[in-house]
């Protein structure tokens, strides 16, 4: 509660943030020509993990309700007609196992949580991949 009194912004929850960003990036990564495109396109992937482990956690069949979600996002982010714009909000409803409109049912997150986990999450991979150096083990 304090930090969205303190940042005033909240974004829908229910892994709707996660899988905006997961379409989005990896149509960006289709315009790439380089090597970024597949860190960028795994990168999307990987933000699907948060949504796939609420639904398992919720025993529910994340494969399906995922899938669901995804193709709700990308015809927000991709159709032109009003109808669609309001499906950017949808995310996961773990009592029904079903997609919904969360900013309709007030699941909601303080945007600034959401950004420092995702900026923290990406920071510890870099560092972990920028670890060039191999520990090898002393023969007894």
């Amino acid at each position: 509660m304090k930090r969205t009194l303190e940042s005033g912004y909240v974004v829908p929850g229910g892994g709707a943030v996660e899988i905006a960003l997961c379409i989005s990036l990896g149509n960006f990564a289709k315009s790439l020509n380089t090597k970024a495109q597949e860190a960028v396109t795994e990168f999307s992937k990987a933000l699907t993990i948060i949504p796939k482990t609420l639904t398992l956690n919720a025993a529910l069949n994340a494969y399906e309700l995922v899938s669901k979600l995804k193709t709700i996002h990308f015809h927000s982010q991709f159709k032109d007609d009003e109808k669609f714009k309001k499906l950017k909000w949808f995310g996961l409803d773990l009592y029904k196992g079903n997609v919904r409109d969360n900013v309709e049912a007030g699941v909601l997150e303080p945007a600034v949580s959401k950004i420092k986990c995702i900026r923290f999450a990406t920071e510890a991979a870099i560092t972990i991949l920028r670890i060039d150096d191999m520990i090898k083990l002393a023969p007894e």
